[in-house]
């Protein structure tokens, strides 16, 4: 199912507003990844990223073309682990972020 731009413009609204908002969006991207959710976590990645930095800025900071961001996030994109980690480290120093790995029981 395609994103709507009413969508993606009402996701920004509330990240330019709501810090915490912006934060759970990252979290949950990052969570859904490691626990195998590979397809939905970059959904929301992507979601994340075009409310906060932009794919435009993320490209220059990370030195990759912006379309090649795009085509890794998109639903049928493969990114490599280290161009995955790369674009979530720096999100976490642009964007004031930081998460961090705990053991949990379930």
């Amino acid at each position: 199912m395609a994103v709507t731009r009413d969508f993606q413009e009402s996701i920004k609204a509330r990240a330019d507003r709501d810090p915490a908002f912006r934060e759970a969006l990252l979290v949950e991207a990052v969570e859904l990844l490691l626990d195998g959710d590979v397809e939905t976590g970059k959904a929301v990645l992507r979601n994340y990223i075009n409310a906060t930095i932009g794919f435009t800025e993320l490209g220059e900071e990370v030195g990759k073309s912006p379309k090649s961001l795009m085509r890794m996030f998109s639903p049928t994109g493969n990114p490599r682990a280290d161009s995955l980690f790369s674009v979530i480290s720096h999100l976490q120093k642009s964007t004031g972020v930081q998460l961090a790995v705990a053991p949990s029981s379930h």
